[in-house]
């Protein structure tokens, strides 16, 4: 599995160069599928990837867990960014407490906010902004500005076009061409998102209907959506999935969420594993993020990504698809 075969910002708002820069995404296709690379994950997000607003939530257990809280990403978007009409993409409740956040937040906490969100979660996954760079929020407000006027009608056409034009590829090399789910799965910032939900999921794949065309099932990214049923999702489209991300949230009514352990949560990891070895086994999976604890809390890494929060996950799911496997008589 290749993770991932990045897809350009001017080929998801339709740029001048985006026939050039589809031409080199089949060329690598081809490449990789001479390589030997069966599946290749790729993202259609706009803009910006996986969304936390706080890198190191502290958990009971004691050990700490990415955090999305709505209200401070409301501020980020409304008091940081000033995005045009911000306030219309929030409840008069919710823009009551943002403007109560706004007396008491620090300098230092208004820094780390910008932080979590734009710089060290986006920094390592696409490169658009980089740690040291000045006014990030500037530089990002840029990137939004590419997509004004692109609404979800016309970054579906965007996908659409993507896929008719990099599936011929991927069918004629072998490659499993599967798209991430949006993370968090709802739209920010005045961005659509067209990986949300079961709706958006059978829409792309009838866009170009190719068993070629597929989905990398994220249980953290679609769990964190309380309109998802996860486990109907996995039975719903496990034929098509080619490769599966076993992370799980917790999910509060107001929308705030926490990545959790890999045996609670919304993303029943369990039922998934029972669902895929069932459905659609081989499956490649991984852990995907895991908590910060132990000793790695005085070490350096990136946001979801130490080695003993992603081991003891790994462990966890050993354990689920040795037991599932057991029950099913596969063992």
């Amino acid at each position: 599995v290749v993770e991932s075969l990045p897809v350009s910002e001017s080929i998801k708002y339709g740029g001048k160069d985006r026939e050039q820069l589809l031409e080199n995404y089949r060329i690598s296709l081809a490449n990789l599928g001479k390589a030997g690379v069966k599946t290749v994950c790729y993202n259609f997000m706009p803009v910006i990837d996986w969304i936390r607003t706080d890198l190191n939530k502290k958990r009971e257990d004691g050990a700490y867990s990415l955090y999305f809280d709505k209200i401070r990403f409301a501020y980020f978007d409304c008091l940081i960014l000033k995005r045009k009409d911000a306030d219309k993409d929030y409840t008069p409740e919710e823009m009551k407490r943002v403007y109560e956040l706004d007396k008491t937040m620090t300098e230092s906490e208004r820094d780390g906010l910008i932080d979590a969100i734009i710089v060290k979660t986006q920094g390592f996954v696409n490169g658009n902004i980089k740690e040291g760079d000045k006014n990030p929020e500037a530089i990002f407000n840029k990137l939004l500005a590419l997509y004004d006027g692109i609404d979800k009608t016309q970054l579906r056409k965007n996908m659409k076009y993507f896929l008719e034009q990099v599936i011929p590829t991927a069918e004629e090399y072998g490659v499993n061409l599967c798209v991430h789910p949006d993370d968090p799965p709802f739209a920010v910032l005045g961005l659509p998102r067209i990986v949300t939900s079961g709706e958006d999921i059978e829409w792309f794949l009838n866009a170009v209907d190719s068993p070629n065309n597929g989905l990398t099932f994220c249980a953290g990214s679609l769990s964190a959506g309380l309109h998802n049923d996860v486990p109907a999702l996995a039975k719903r489209f496990a034929k098509r999935t080619h490769f599966v991300h076993l992370r799980s949230t917790e999910v509060s009514e107001s929308g705030n969420f926490t990545e959790a352990s890999h045996l609670s949560g919304r993303g029943h990891i369990i039922e998934l594993v029972r669902i895929f070895e069932r459905e659609n086994p081989k499956l490649p999976m991984r852990v995907d993020h895991g908590r910060l604890m132990l000793d790695d809390v005085n070490k350096s890494y990136n946001p979801g990504y130490s080695f003993l929060g992603r081991m003891f996950a790994l462990a966890q799911v050993e354990g689920i698809i040795a037991t599932v496997n057991h029950i099913e008589g596969k063992s």
